[in-house]
């Protein structure tokens, strides 16, 4: 599959992958927008992506080195969408000397995958499972048994 990327700015630098194996691939910046709440990037770069995809932009691991979250924990771009891709991202401390991301650093990364066509069907009952209505932390509770990966011959 191939993605179309319209570059907006002569700098703007093409995602890429830093291992061939990698997931996702590196987005840099090449913009900075710094407010009293957010720091906002521009990556200069605008995508093509086709229809039945989506774009899912995560932080880079580097983020815990910054004083930084991505404001909306992944960053969604719908097939239809042709503007700038940017990420904004909250400020842990307001301090402007906090430590953040500058222009040319790599500042997030991308992965693009299908989704399904799906539709909610509303029922009465839903089927059960051993978890049942269990949240936040049931499962601590749970002794896991653990399997052998047999692959690896690793636990799971």
């Amino acid at each position: 599959m191939k993605i179309k990327i319209k570059k907006l700015i002569e700098e703007a630098v093409v995602p890429v992958r830093a291992h061939p194996t990698d997931a996702g691939m590196d987005i840099t910046a090449t913009s900075k927008e710094v407010t009293s709440k957010f720091i906002e990037y521009g990556i200069g770069l605008s995508l093509e992506i086709p229809t039945g995809y989506v774009g899912l932009i995560f932080p880079r691991s580097s983020i815990s080195k910054t004083n930084l979250t991505l404001a909306n924990s992944i960053a969604v771009i719908d097939s239809n969408f042709r503007g700038e891709v940017r990420l904004r991202f909250d400020r842990r401390d307001h301090d402007s000397s906090s430590l953040s991301y500058n222009i040319g650093d790599r500042i997030g990364q991308i992965i693009i995958m299908p989704y399904p066509e799906y539709e909610y069907e509303v029922v009465e009952e839903l089927d059960d499972t051993d978890r049942g209505v269990g949240s936040f932390g049931s499962t601590d509770s749970v002794k896991l048994e653990y399997k052998k990966d047999p692959r690896k011959g690793t636990e799971l």
